[in-house]
């Protein structure tokens, strides 16, 4: 009688090691022998069960090539087919690129299945007490440290590089996920709500052409370098209230913008102001380009306006969040910000509470300037004390 096949397989010592070895058979037969790689019983019988585990689950290949696959080699293959365009847009696969050079120099002699949760935390608090280097005719310069924001960027795309390996059966779990980031960001891709008295103190203390361009975003809600500041003048049509958005960061972004009279107002003066030429926000600088940014001047108009510092592409997310409370459908909220994903606009229009907080303080205002015949003539008419009277 043949002898069965042993389908468990065992774990046994072997003479020129202290490590632990395991025999087992793949799916085809074959029998395989391999160093377990630890000293202890327990931890070699855990190594064992979870080789069986993946040869049942018929990915054997893959866990033996993800245990030899380095941090390096890993990385190269998630930059090339994970994160250039079409999968993602050239600027998140930019900033891909400025995080895997700092992770790369971390853990790219490592093999991918021994970078812990420890390691990545011991690497944040390095990176966060690193300055900035700057490279010039003259050398290099260091200035300030890095900001928190930078290295969470870094955080960010460690972790969904290690998704994508526990996707692919690389890695049984990601590291990541036990890691605490050790600094507390303050309004971390959160925005900011612009209330109306804020925004009219910032165009007070704003030159002409960033007033209009604060009134265009909060009245289209059109992203501020992609479309606004690149827009040729050729692009409008003040007639009939509409932009025509050619390039954008995604493929709903291409279409036409309508406009209210604000920003018809707003596009007429900036007309005024651009002078002659094909963009309709020149550079000051160089003649025949546009405008690059508005970082500089816009962070000036807050500081003049007290009002402290946020995103200029807050504006945008002012925009829904003015449309969601104002009675329109998140359907069509979603349409007019050119999103392909309503999930995006949960982020755009999380800052209702603060509009109606905003509303709530006028109601209150106005209540207490009415006479007390008004508040009493209200009373009688059957309200509830809610509505004024107008």
């Amino acid at each position: 009688m043949a002898r069965p096949l042993e389908q468990d397989g065992a774990v046994y010592r072997r003479r020129d090691t202290n490590f632990w070895w395991m025999r087992y058979r793949d799916r085809t037969g074959i029998l395989r022998k391999e160093s377990t790689g630890v000293r202890d019983w327990q931890a070699a019988q855990k190594k064992l069960r979870e080789r069986l585990q993946a040869r049942d689950g018929n990915i054997l290949d893959i866990v033996r090539k993800g245990e030899s696959l380095n941090f390096g080699q890993w990385a190269d293959f998630f930059l090339e087919n994970y994160s250039k365009p079409p999968i993602r847009e050239p600027k998140t696969h930019a900033a891909n690129l400025r995080a895997t050079l700092h992770l790369k120099r971390a853990f790219a002699a490592r093999r991918l299945f021994d970078v812990t949760a420890d390691d990545i935390e011991l690497f944040l608090r390095e990176r966060l007490c690193q300055r900035v280097r700057t490279k010039t005719t003259n050398g290099y310069n260091d200035r300030g440290t890095i900001k928190p924001a930078t290295v969470h960027q870094e955080l960010r795309v460690l972790r969904r590089m290690l998704n994508v390996a526990v996707r692919k059966k690389l890695l049984p779990s990601n590291p990541c996920s036990s890691v605490e980031f050790p600094v507390a960001i303050k309004r971390l891709f959160k925005p900011h709500y612009v209330t109306w008295s804020e925004q009219q103190r910032i165009e007070r203390h704003s030159p002409p052409y960033l007033r209009n361009i604060v009134r265009i975003l909060t009245e289209t809600g059109l992203r501020i370098n992609k479309e606004l500041l690149s827009m040729r003048k050729d692009q409008l049509d003040i007639a009939n209230a509409t932009v025509w958005i050619p390039d954008s960061k995604t493929e709903n972004g291409v279409a036409e913008v309508p406009l209210t009279p604000i920003a018809v107002d707003a596009l007429r003066n900036q007309l005024s102001i651009a002078g002659p030429g094909d963009w309709l926000f020149p550079s000051p600088r160089t003649i025949g380009h546009p405008c690059r940014s508005v970082k500089k001047v816009w962070r000036t108009a807050l500081r003049k306006a007290q009002v402290s510092y946020f995103r200029i592409y807050d504006l945008r997310s002012t925009y829904a969040t003015r449309l969601s409370a104002g009675g329109v459908a998140d359907e069509w909220v979603v349409q007019l910000l050119r999103q392909g994903n309503s999930d995006v606009f949960k982020k755009y229009s999380q800052m209702k509470l603060a509009m109606k907080r905003e509303a709530l303080e006028k109601l209150n205002r106005r209540a207490n300037e009415m006479l007390v015949s008004q508040a009493q003539s209200a009373s009688v008419d059957g309200g509830f004390g809610t509505v004024l009277v107008q």
